[in-house]
């Protein structure tokens, strides 16, 4: 810290916003008084636990630097600061181009208890965040124009390459958004990569050095973690995905470990167009808890009717180790682990128990030389893996235990191939 860089205090409790926010006696008392300000690099943003910031949200669009990165955290004593949203933080999210599918939403409002724009260099953590819908007459829980909500959204637009976002500690929960909408800022965690007005002059629009770590993420609608669809998706057509691609139109240094997801509606945690990701020692509990016909029940033209815990979509070397996910919901996908149209894929070390779809699918003929190894199956239903038209995948040194009565090659997803080396299949 320098003198240059300020603490600002917030306290829904005792603070006032005619104050100056600079000592916890002369604290803020909203978080409106905090969008009010222009944040420099080494500024804190301290919230007062035990407060409650109703109908509030955080939009952060200034940056720190590597050295000196913008902290947004909490103070004192009692329960974490509660952001407590419920449909306000309204922006509007255009990825200016239609996407992967044509059948899914690129642009309209969303709602976000924290927004960081094209900001870099920021850190949030130990803050409690919802964004409920309970309370919103005239909009009905699967209504297919329902507004998008998240938790967190970070978003990449005119500045080319945003580094140095880490969320940390985070608990976010009954985050009710649009159960159709796959690729909008819509779920607990969600951060996407927009076209920009001008891309010669600013750059691509991607992320680099993105940590989420030791978040708590329950009951959020669609996503649990999203890191990062990308309106340049075209970018990443073919199986075949080579380095230089990634360095200019991906991700790159992208880290989501130690998180606990439960009830998502849709997937639990997903990277996309990442170079190397590295996803660990997360788990995921009952996701895809509402992909079903009772809740996923009015999605007009849309696709998207599949969901699955923990994977990659166009990801180059992805790594996913020492993860564990339990009774995945299902649906047409349900399975724990799904290396989808992306090159070089390692699963290794992982646990899946119960999971309703089965324990791994090899996705689709853009699924090329992925390994899964050393991991642990137990009562994985529905059929234990899914090589779905995939050119080849290596199942080798895993434990497989088997109810009576499940296959091990799911019904109808079996038309890839793959090669199996000292694996262990044990009836249960």
């Amino acid at each position: 810290m320098t003198d240059l860089c300020r603490k600002y205090y917030v306290d829904s409790i005792n603070g006032n916003d005619t104050n100056d926010g600079l000592s916890e006696n002369s604290a803020f008392a909203s978080l409106f008084a905090v969008n009010r300000l222009a944040l420099k690099p080494g500024d804190h943003i301290l919230l007062a636990c035990g407060s409650v910031f109703e109908k509030q949200f955080l939009q952060i669009r200034d940056s720190g630097t590597k050295q000196m990165p913008i902290v947004i955290g909490s103070y004192g004593c009692g329960e974490d600061p509660l952001i407590k949203t419920d449909g306000q933080g309204i922006w509007y999210q255009d990825y200016g181009k239609e996407l992967d599918s044509p059948t899914h939403v690129y642009h309209g409002y969303v709602s976000s208890a924290v927004l960081l724009f094209d900001a870099e260099y920021i850190i949030i953590q130990d803050i409690e965040i919802t964004n409920s819908a309970d309370k919103v007459i005239g909009e009905n829980y699967s209504q297919a124009d329902k507004m998008e909500r998240t938790g967190v959204a970070v978003v990449a637009k005119e500045k080319g390459l945003r580094c140095g976002i880490t969320l940390r500690n985070l608990k976010i929960h009954d985050v009710h958004g649009n159960v159709y909408d796959k690729h909008m800022n819509n779920g607990g965690i969600y951060m996407t990569a927009l076209q920009p007005a001008e891309e010669a002059m600013t750059g691509v629009a991607r992320f680099s050095d993105i940590l989420v770590e030791g978040c708590y993420v329950y009951r959020v609608s669609r996503w649990g973690i999203a890191v990062g669809y990308s309106y340049a998706h075209e970018k990443f057509a073919g199986a075949e995905l080579d380095k230089k691609r990634f360095l200019k139109y991906g991700h790159e240094n992208i880290v989501i470990r130690d998180n606990y997801v439960k009830m998502a509606g849709g997937d639990g945690i997903t990277v996309m167009y990442a170079l190397r990701p590295f996803v660990e020692h997360n788990m995921t509990d009952s996701v895809a808890c509402e992909i079903n016909d009772r809740i996923y029940c009015n999605p007009g033209n849309r696709g998207g009717k599949v969901a699955a815990a923990i994977w990659p979509w166009k990801c180059k070397d992805a790594l996913f180790r020492y993860n564990e996910v339990a009774d995945t919901r299902l649906n047409q996908d349900g399975m724990a682990y799904d290396a989808d149209s992306g090159d070089g894929t390692v699963y290794e070390y992982n646990y899946s128990r119960q999971n309703e779809g089965g324990c791994v699918m090899f996705c689709m003929q853009e699924a090329i030389h992925n390994t899964f190894r050393n991991n642990v199956s137990y009562d994985d239903l529905g059929g234990t893996i899914s090589p779905s038209e995939n050119p080849d995948a290596l199942l080798t040194d895993n434990i497989f235990y088997v109810r009576k009565g499940v296959p091990f090659v799911r019904k109808n997803m079996d038309g890839g191939n793959f090669t199996e080396e000292n694996n262990q299949i044990i009836q249960l």
